[in-house]
């Protein structure tokens, strides 16, 4: 007599940042399962800062992972207080925190300016759960109605997505964590516990004013120093420009070795409508960074110099030198700057706009608004942490601070 396998439906992850995490749920543990997700295992979370940072190699899928398990804690906490979520809320939510981050592709923000134009990460996400949904019977209909902040219950949407979100509190944490910067560290537990509702919105107890103070003073540092730290900016712009010009040189009939999935997206210049680009997608969700890392390392012996030269320096971390500047050099500085290098590198002038530009970064900590962090009183009363917080002068938080950066190779005089 044969009997049927029995079907798994337990998982416990030993994350190193909140020790063991449990998936107990059939559906959950199935998108975890799928190649999709599984994917994400293969592209780091901090794409090149482990050029700074050693330790950053922690994958987004590690991320999804812990996110899901902080919107457990938070969903927990919130049912301990009397707020009413269902079962199948509770597995919408998870799922939706789960894929929220399922449209990145390799080193993501290099290859949306370059060669994943007319689609964002959250446009390609948002196309491969409705894919999943339909695989998956409509068993992630909720999930995605709380991810587009459709379903009426409008605090589950804000646990998935905005400026005190499950996403954030696990990235600032576990990014810290494998950085080694302290500055990042914070109470994302304490956090969750004064979570609660009030008018159908998500709000904080008054008690944990102080916690919210600290994580905003430390996504506002870790910006400036790790994920805005000028010299992975200078890595992720020369890999955008080594992307532009494989992309260039593909254009004009040049051939360069690359996976069948990254050629594909290099020689399509088109911009996509996801609804009718199943190959497009396809072809996208074979990527993650060996792709990118085997074609740089085929790309230094390509026959044109300037690819060759770029991908050299970022595979060996001879990147290029950063300079900060009071504001943007203008068109005629920028013109003599590219002449002299293309005189030193043995370049076309033309060509030396990959190893001579500059750029303009901004950060912002906060930004009051519809999303805004509510801060809740025992008199019922609600404030927003800009009005409530009281250590710090706020405004600070608030002001976007922009810093001019000019990039170009050692040996080049800038004065």
């Amino acid at each position: 007599m044969s009997t049927q396998p029995r079907i798994k439906t337990l998982k416990t992850f030993n994350d190193p940042v909140y020790g063991f995490i449990t998936v107990d749920n059939p559906l959950i543990f199935k998108l975890i399962e799928h190649p999709h997700f599984q994917r994400l295992r293969r592209i780091t979370q901090l794409g090149l800062t482990n050029l700074v940072y050693g330790g950053a190699n922690h994958s987004r899928f590690q991320h999804a992972i812990g996110a899901m398990n902080l919107m457990r804690s938070a969903i927990s906490t919130l049912r301990s207080k009397g707020i009413e979520i269902s079962e199948d809320e509770e597995v919408g939510a998870k799922a939706a925190i789960l894929l929220h981050d399922i449209g990145h592709g390799p080193y993501s923000h290099a290859l949306e300016n370059t060669i994943v134009q007319g689609v964002n990460h959250e446009s390609i996400g948002l196309q491969i759960m409705h894919n999943l949904n339909a695989e998956f019977d409509g068993a992630l209909t909720m999930a995605i109605a709380i991810y587009t902040g459709k379903y009426p219950v409008h605090f589950l949407h804000q646990l998935v997505s905005s400026q005190l979100d499950t996403d954030r509190l696990d990235y600032l944490k576990r990014d810290s964590y494998f950085t080694g910067v302290s500055e990042g560290v914070i109470g994302s537990e304490r956090i969750i516990k004064m979570l609660t509702v009030h008018d159908g919105n998500l709000a904080v107890e008054a008690k944990g004013v102080y916690s919210l103070e600290k994580f905003l003073i430390a996504r506002r540092l870790m910006y400036w120093q790790v994920y805005l730290h000028k010299t992975v900016v200078s890595a992720e712009f020369l890999l955008m420009n080594i992307l532009l010009r494989a992309k260039e040189l593909m254009a004009k009939g040049h051939h360069l070795d690359a996976s069948k999935s990254l050629t594909f997206l290099l020689k399509n210049n088109e911009k996509f409508n996801l609804n009718e680009s199943e190959v497009w997608l396809k072809h996208f969700l074979k990527l993650d960074d060996f792709d990118v890392l085997y074609s740089m390392k085929q790309w230094i012996d390509a026959d044109d110099k300037i690819i060759s030269e770029m991908c050299r320096r970022l595979i060996d971390r001879q990147l290029l030198k950063v300079k900060q500047i009071d504001a943007p050099l203008s068109d005629d500085q920028m013109d003599g700057l590219k002449t002299k290098a293309a005189k030193m590198l043995n370049a076309d002038a033309e060509d030396a706009r990959y190893l001579v530009f500059q750029k303009s970064i901004s950060n912002r900590a906060y930004s009051s608004g519809d999303e805004s962090i509510n801060i809740l009183y025992k008199d019922g009363t609600v404030r927003d942490i800009s009005e409530a917080a009281s250590i710090f002068r706020f405004s600070s938080l608030e002001a976007s601070e922009t810093k001019h950066f000019l990039y170009f190779p050692e040996g080049l005089n800038v004065q």
